[in-house]
C-alpha cells in the first residue's frame, strides 16, 4: 500500500520511476491513496508556494502546473495506468480507511510525501510496519523541506534516506541511505527531481529485501535537529549562495 500527495510537478518524478521499474511479479502494490498536498484547502498551498518561492518563479511554477493539469498529468492517473487501485480517504487515520487496510492483510505501507502524521493504529496495522523516505540525512534534517536546508547549509550533497516509521517524526531506524551531488551552484528544483528519482529506485530495493528478510535498519545517530517550512527570509540567503529555486 502507498500513501502520497497529488503533486503533479515533483513527487510524480518518483512514480514516475517507481511504477515503470517495480518488479510486480515480486512486489504486489495492492493500492495508491492520493491526497491533497499538506492536507489543506488548496489557496492554503497556492500562498504557501507564492510566499516561498516569491511571485516570479510562483507564475512559472503555476504554469506548469497547468500545462500539467491540461494534460491530465497526475499521480492517480499513473497509478490506474499501470493497474494500481485508487484507496480514496479524507483522513489516513479514519477507522474507515483502517477496516479497509486490515482487509487487505498488508505486509508494508509506503509513505512518499505523505501529507499526514501517521497515528499508532496505522503504524502498527502492516505486518512489517510502515516506511518512509525523506530527501533528508537523519536525525540532523529532519522535519519540512530537508532538501532546501541541506543545499541553504551548503552540505556537499543531500542524502536521500528511507526509514522505519514510528510515532516520532523521522525517527525510526534507517533502512537505507545514498547521496545526491550538489554543484556549487544548483537550482532546487533539479536537485528535487533527481532525489526523487534515486528515491524511487532505492525504495524498490528496500521492498525486495524487505521481501527477503535482508533488511537491517540502523538507529538514527549524530546531531538531531528539525526545520520547519522555510521563510522568504531564508530563500534570501538561498539565493545570496548563488542558488537557485527553478
Amino acid at each position: 500500500m502507498i500513501v502520497t500527495e497529488a503533486d503533479p510537478l515533483y513527487v510524480i518524478r518518483f512514480f514516475e520511476v517507481f511504477f515503470a521499474e517495480v518488479p510486480i511479479d515480486r512486489i504486489e502494490i495492492v493500492g495508491v491513496t492520493v491526497s491533497r498536498a499538506f492536507h489543506e484547502p488548496m489557496l492554503a498551498t497556492a500562498r504557501r508556494i507564492l510566499r516561498f518561492y516569491g511571485w516570479v518563479d510562483f507564475l512559472r511554477l503555476l504554469s506548469r502546473w497547468g500545462w500539467a493539469k491540461v494534460r491530465g498529468r497526475s499521480i492517480t492517473r499513473l497509478a490506474r495506468e499501470r493497474g494500481f487501485s485508487i484507496v480514496e480517504t479524507a483522513s489516513v487515520n479514519a477507522q474507515e480507511y483502517l477496516d479497509r487496510l486490515r482487509g487487505l492483510d498488508l505486509d508494508v505501507v509506503v509513505s512518499v510525501a505523505a501529507p499526514e502524521i501517521f497515528k499508532a493504529p496505522l503504524l502498527g496495522l502492516p505486518r512489517l510496519g510502515c516506511v518512509n523516505i525523506h530527501s533528508g540525512r537523519l536525525p540532523k534534517y529532519r522535519g519540512m523541506m530537508p532538501t532546501f536546508w541541506q543545499m541553504l547549509h551548503r552540505e556537499p550533497a543531500v542524502t536521500v534516506t528511507i526509514h522505519r516509521m514510528v510515532e516520532k517524526l523521522d525517527a525510526g531506524e534507517i533502512l537505507a541511505e545514498e547521496t545526491f551531488a550538489l554543484e556549487d551552484r544548483d537550482r532546487l528544483d533539479r536537485v528535487i527531481v533527481g532525489t526523487k528519482q534515486l528515491g524511487a529506485r532505492m525504495m524498490i530495493s528496500t521492498l525486495l529485501e524487505l521481501e527477503q528478510r535482508l533488511a537491517n535498519g540502523r538507529e538514527p545517530s549524530g546531531e538531531a535537529g528539525y526545520h520547519r517550512f522555510p521563510t522568504p527570509e531564508h530563500v534570501k540567503a538561498f539565493r545570496r549562495l548563488g542558488h537557485r529555486m527553478l
